[in-house]
């Protein structure tokens, strides 16, 4: 008993070549189906190049496009040749020319002649199928696909419309229950031939050469009439990415290929020397006996998917950047941001860093440019202060900063003073913690010495700007962590609020703080707000703080003599 080889070449045809003497040596005839749009010349070499080979056959040629009938066709004509002139053959295994043996070929004879009635073929009903990409499953079957999806994309989009329009659909033949599936099976002679001879089989030809893809599904769906023994799995490791394009194996996959413990895997690249000289070498490949296990493999192909659809956290890659919200995660890791604070403390950046061995930034969107720790002109990664190169990009701006300090907590001030271009983006990621102490921009308006029709103006100004960022914090879109305080409420309990801060950002509730900075004399503050209500302007985002009585002018009352004995 024998395996025989049916193998779907369309270029690369020295590797072809190289694979099917390969074949031959193990004792297995061949069959070769050539594409025919491949040109004579080429075939011709082809041919010649095998003539000394007495087990390979060449089929009739068919026009192979993919999603077309001509694969199929190919596929039948080439296994009539192989049933009819290798009588010893028992089973029947389809390859491409791009297919390449990874255990030795007396190794699979051994594994399929323990097996004489099984039929290892993918098959699964259109509904328990996850991997169709397009958007076609049953309709696959149930329209006319008379376009080539890749020449003709315009028609056939246009096509399939106008069919599920006038509610088109094409009948099933009664005894078909479609089913979908790997193209690279391996068939015993029993069931290939009674498929090849059934006397339906003109119908079912006819039925299946208007279905698309038909070549993961004339088989797949044909094979459960006659098989009485079905694997439903390959034998060949054929892995395919999001969009259902198969992965290209090259020489750095040679230890993830031996790993796989598949007899056959496509697609090799045909300049894989060192693939090629490695498993296409009996004496180089042990013996294993092991059981053809893709599975232990799947973990690698999977991550490897996750990290060309998403990419990792908070890095951005070209083929997301057209796509909104297509980022995996906006940053990389956990920063902290602080409205308010640097206005009502004295020096709370260097409180910050001393109490928490953070990095601690001034105002990293100020008007006049970025206020890095230190006020450096440039920090990590080249990022330079100046505000025009910052607010070419603001989001940007921010995700480099935190990218490229990893492994260190980075922390900014931020205030209605700010661009506020950031605000959103601040607000939807995960990994900002932000704490607010509304209204707190007024102390450095109380404290200066302008003129109070201006200082009212640049209150509602900044009061209006503060409650658009405060209304962005408390949308339901919200995925950041948000800690506001109003400043009448933050003033009554400091320390509280600030041991709450700390903890979240060291992760530990061991610590308590021993002193707090130093607040700014806050004395008329309150007065400094009523006389902002009387001129017509409502402080609102302060809270509600009380009104300190106005000093008297009188001069003191004398002091009451005493005596000392």
């Amino acid at each position: 008993m024998t395996v025989g080889i049916v193998m779907l070449v369309h270029t690369a045809f020295e590797r072809a070549e190289q694979v099917v003497r390969h074949w031959i040596k193990g004792g297995c005839p061949v069959v070769i189906h050539v594409d025919k749009t491949v040109r004579k010349p080429d075939y011709d070499a082809f041919v010649q190049a095998l003539s000394d080979l007495k087990d390979v056959r060449f089929s009739k040629r068919h026009p192979c496009e993919w999603g077309t009938w001509g694969i199929v066709a190919g596929t039948l004509s080439a296994s009539e040749v192989m049933l009819q002139e290798f009588p010893n053959v028992t089973h029947i295994y389809l390859a491409s020319g791009s297919c390449m043996p990874l255990r030795p070929v007396k190794e699979l004879r051994r594994y399929l002649d323990s097996r004489p009635r099984t039929d290892f073929i993918e098959s699964a009903t259109t509904a328990d199928v996850p991997w169709t990409v397009g958007g076609l499953d049953r309709e696959r079957f149930t329209l006319r696909f008379p376009f080539s999806w890749k020449r003709q994309r315009f028609l056939f989009d246009r096509y399939v419309a106008l069919q599920r329009l006038l509610r088109f659909k094409r009948h099933i033949p009664d005894e078909l229950v479609p089913h979908m599936g790997s193209q690279w099976w391996c068939l015993t002679r029993q069931t290939l031939s009674a498929l090849l001879q059934d006397p339906a089989r003109d119908q079912y030809d006819k039925f299946f050469r208007r279905v698309w893809i038909p070549d993961e599904s004339y088989f797949q769906t044909l094979v459960r009439l006659y098989s009485g023994n079905i694997e439903s799995r390959s034998l060949t490791l054929s892995k395919f990415d999001f969009q259902g394009k198969p992965h290209i194996f090259y020489d750095d996959h040679l230890q993830l290929l031996r790993r796989s413990d598949c007899f056959v895997a496509r697609k090799i690249w045909p300049h894989a020397n060192r693939l090629y000289e490695t498993f296409l070498n009996d004496d180089a490949t042990v013996m294993k006996g092991a059981e053809p296990n893709p599975g232990k493999i799947d973990r690698i192909f999977a991550k490897a998917v996750d990290r060309r659809t998403r990419g990792r956290p908070g890095l951005y890659m070209q083929s997301r950047w057209p796509n909104r919200d297509w980022e995996n995660g906006i940053t990389c890791q956990p920063y902290s941001v602080f409205q308010g604070f640097a206005e009502l403390f004295e020096d709370f950046e260097s409180w910050l860093a001393k109490n928490t061995g953070a990095r601690v930034h001034g105002h990293l969107y100020a008007a006049d440019g970025a206020e890095f720790d230190g006020r450096q002109s440039h920090f990590s990664g080249a990022l330079s202060a100046s505000a025009k190169l910052r607010d070419y990009n603001t989001q940007m701006f921010l995700t480099n900063l935190i990218w490229n300090t990893r492994g260190e907590r980075q922390c900014f001030q931020f205030g209605p003073k700010d661009t506020q271009d950031i605000s959103w983006m601040i607000a939807k990621d995960p990994n900002a913690h932000v704490s607010v102490v509304s209204g707190a921009w007024a102390v450095e308006l109380f404290q200066s010495n302008k003129n109070f029709a201006d200082l009212r103006v640049a209150a509602a100004r900044l009061q209006k700007i503060e409650n658009e960022h405060i209304t962005a914090l408390r949308s339901p879109y919200v995925k950041a962590r948000v800690k506001i305080w109003t400043m009448a409420e933050f003033i009554e309990t400091p320390m509280e609020a600030l041991q709450s801060i700390v903890d979240e950002m060291t992760g530990t509730a061991m610590r308590r703080l021993t002193e707090a900075p130093k607040m700014h004399d806050l004395t008329g503050f309150g007065q400094f707000l009523q006389n902002l209500k009387n001129q017509g302007m409502h402080p609102y985002l302060m809270g509600d703080f009380p009104v300190e009585p106005a000093p008297l002018n009188q001069a003191p009352k004398p002091r009451k003599p005493y005596l000392v004995r």
